[in-house]
């Protein structure tokens, strides 16, 4: 934000309008060119029923925005920006901003719209003017013109002049409705009936005419924009923005029957002024439709470019100097006037394309996604159930999804080449705008608090329920983290994608200040390095005494991620002391207590060579250990770092059992009960002559990671032995199975 508008915007609450202007936005844009120029051409093909179905579905989409816009702007101040502020604060500014930018471009192109319909106004003078200079009548002569007049206008007296305008114009949008109401049709166009049905023969179909008409709809959160200049946000949005979604659909019911009970089918397709043919005085509709479409118009010069205006202040245009530029205000008020002049550009280049048409399916798919925006908004907002979400008015939480639901499914029922013209520049503004910012993609408290939810619901749910799936769930402590990068390495690749890691550093101590205050800029730290690496595991730190009762608090705590953590893994390097690895004979028999897999990486200076191969050794102690063997193996290939890796399976049996052994290893790779192909299966018969461990370096001396086995009863045994053997190996994952794991 400029310091300009940044003073302003502290010291001032704008223009301290009430609720009155928000209506008079919202109605004026309602009750405009599309009810005047299009109900008649929509009767006319989908006949009363269809008109009211339009009507219905319409606000299917608006009525639920209109009640999420009521709850929102009652739990917080609602700033300048009205729904950018509103999809921004929710969703972050990354998210937020390529919505911004999408709404500010659809406000500032109904501009153009309604200045468009404006000049339909004077079609009953088209032949006047030609017979007086001699050349066809095109509307952009009335147009361009008037829009640069309204520009002026508004410029030059700012948002005061323009809720004063609203209150004329909306004055004479009454009476022209009042007369229309009033009057009665020539008998000539007159029905046999009410027009229930259409009797075209050849009418549109409903989505089309749906389609033309929907821009009628989009006038309801047109008072929104004007919340940074509402004394009291909370009360006027809500009673202003309801009260004009209220009588815009009683005028709605009222205008459809009325043509229905008034014209027939092929006058109402065909004129699109036939309101003229059934009101007390005709020329007053020509006059009505021009203050609606002025009225429009002025709502949407006053919202846009306060929309432009809070972009700017948030740093989301996609350019520094622009950004200071339109955020500038002028004047106590923070008058956006260099946002205007912005908005007026951009609206004078549509208004030269002179379609109302083809504007009007540009605004209506952006105006969607906003609509869709704010229902999801209200919809996660129940789900979360933030504290500090507290509206005093609440819509539901159903009404809301309704209204996101239907805005994306007809948004694709509409106009499918323009809904996804509209899905792919939004989807180019949010990695422009994350580029923008370094990358950055901001997660707002709405998705920490839906991501909260779900993962209360699903560790609930999770413990209730047993799954026959095995998958690692692996914890892991150590409080050499940052002189050593293997332990956590092999942690994110195990858990990768098929399981769930939690990685601890310890901290030597008791739990006092100054320990705390350390392990939250450790786990700072770690959040930091994980996130670098791309890591999908969760980070945390552990003060203890010692590193005895820090592991046995790891082995009694609960999975984070709602399943038990069933994997302990421990590690050491070859350069470490041999206290080290004392401790890891001692954190393994303490880890039987709990019946946990037990994994031990030792590792060197290789960091896992090349990840090419993975040695896997089966020996007779191994009939447990070898499914959850092969299958860490094979979890290991299905990361993009070892892509490519071969496993090879090297299967180590007395010479007297090593043919039964072998049938019964084939018949179960056979069965799909071991994940490896036969091919890549070696078979050796050994014996007391055989020095294992030089059978072992010699074939895989260079895998770059090497998966042995081994049980509590050898590691009784053996001890601290036990890790020192094989001292030729590179990287080395020893592993004891305390599950039964199937591998179906």
């Amino acid at each position: 934000m400029t310091p300009t508008s940044e003073a302003a915007a502290e010291n001032s609450p704008g223009h301290g309008f009430g609720t009155g202007p928000v209506f008079l936005a919202s109605i004026s844009t309602i009750l405009g060119a599309v009810m005047f120029l299009r109900f008649g051409y929509a009767v006319g093909n989908v006949g009363l029923l269809g008109g009211l179905a339009i009507i219905v579905l319409g606000h299917m989409v608006t009525v639920p925005t209109a009640l999420a816009i009521a709850e929102i702007a009652t739990n917080r101040r609602v700033e300048g920006g009205g729904e950018y502020f509103i999809i921004s604060r929710s969703f972050g500014h990354t998210i937020g901003g390529a919505i911004g930018i999408s709404l500010y471009l659809s406000q500032a192109i109904s501009v153009a719209f309604y200045m468009i319909a404006f000049a339909e106004a004077f079609q009953p003078l088209a032949g006047w003017f030609e017979a007086q200079f001699g050349f066809p009548f095109d509307p952009r002569l009335v147009s361009i013109p008037a829009t640069l007049a309204l520009v002026g206008l508004v410029l030059s007296k700012g948002a005061d002049l323009g809720v004063k305008a609203l209150w004329v114009v909306a004055s004479v949008l009454a009476v022209s409705l009042g007369m229309f109401f009033l009057g009665s049709s020539p008998d000539a166009i007159k029905p046999d009936g009410v027009i229930m049905t259409s009797d075209l023969a050849s009418a549109d179909p409903f989505m089309l005419v749906f389609a033309i008409v929907f821009p009628a709809f989009t006038g309801v959160t047109a008072g929104v924009g004007l919340s940074g200049d509402l004394a009291n946000p909370r009360k006027s949005l809500p009673l202003g923005i309801m009260a004009a979604t209220a009588t815009g659909i009683l005028v709605y019911v009222m205008v459809m029957v009325k043509l229905a009970t008034s014209v027939n089918s092929a006058t109402l397709a065909d004129n699109q002024l036939v309101m003229m043919d059934i009101a007390v005085w005709g020329p007053i509709i020509p006059v009505g439709l021009a203050a609606a479409c002025l009225s429009s118009a002025i709502g949407s010069i006053l919202v846009a470019p306060r929309t432009l205006q809070a972009l700017g202040s948030d740093g989301v245009v996609p350019s520094r100097r622009l950004n200071g530029f339109v955020s500038t205000g002028l004047g106590g008020n923070n008058e956006p006037r260099n946002a205007t002049l912005v908005t007026s550009v951009v609206a004078l280049l549509f208004v030269l394309m002179g379609s109302v048409d083809i504007v009007a399916r540009v605004v209506s798919m952006f105006f969607m996604v906003t609509y869709g925006a704010l229902c999801a908004i209200s919809a996660l907002e129940h789900f979360a159930a933030r504290p500090s979400y507290r509206p005093s008015f609440r819509s539901t939480w159903y009404l809301s999804l309704t209204g996101a639901v239907m805005s994306l499914v007809l948004m694709l029922q509409m106009d499918l080449v323009f809904a996804v013209a509209a899905i792919v520049v939004m989807t180019l503004l949010y990695q422009g705008i994350k580029r923008g910012r370094d990358g950055a993609d901001d997660l707002a408290s709405i998705f920490h608090g839906v991501m909260t939810q779900a993962t209360r619901y699903l560790q609930i749910r999770l413990q209730k329920t047993e799954s026959e799936d095995w998958r690692p769930s692996v914890i892991t402590i150590t409080p050499r983290t940052f002189d050593r990068s293997s332990p956590l390495q092999l942690l994110e690749w195990i858990c990768h994608r098929y399981g769930f890691g939690t990685y601890l550093h310890y901290i030597d101590g008791r739990l006092e200040r100054d320990a705390f205050n350390e392990s939250l800029a450790v786990q700072e730290r770690l959040i930091d390095i994980t996130s670098q690496r791309k890591g999908a595991i969760y980070v945390d730190t552990m003060i203890s005494p010692s590193m005895a009762s820090a592991l046995a608090q790891v082995l009694q705590m609960p999975g984070v991620s709602g399943m038990d953590n069933n994997t302990i893994m421990f590690e050491v390097g070859v350069h470490d002391p041999p206290v080290a690895l004392t401790e890891v004979v001692a954190g393994l028999n303490m880890a039987a207590v709990p019946r946990m897999n037990r994994l031990v990486l030792r590792h060197g200076d290789n960091f896992f060579g090349s990840r090419a191969t993975i040695h896997v050794w089966l020996t007779w102690h191994d009939d447990r250990n070898a499914n959850l063997m092969i299958l860490l193996a094979y979890i290991l290939l299905g990361h993009q770092d070892w892509k490519g890796a071969e496993i090879t399976l090297f299967a180590a049996y007395p010479r007297k059992e090593a043919p039964a052994r072998t049938k019964e290893l084939h018949q179960r790779i056979a069965e799909g009960r071991l994940l490896i192909s036969q091919n890549n299966v070696r078979v050796i018969a050994t014996d007391d002559s055989i020095d294992f461990q030089r059978l072992v370096e010699s074939r895989s001396g260079s895998a770059d990671l090497v998966l042995l086995g081994f049980t509590n009863d050898r590691l009784q045994r053996h001890g601290t032995e036990l890790f020192r053997r094989f001292p030729d190996l590179r990287d080395a994952l020893f592993v004891s199975a305390e599950e039964t794991i199937f591998i179906d």
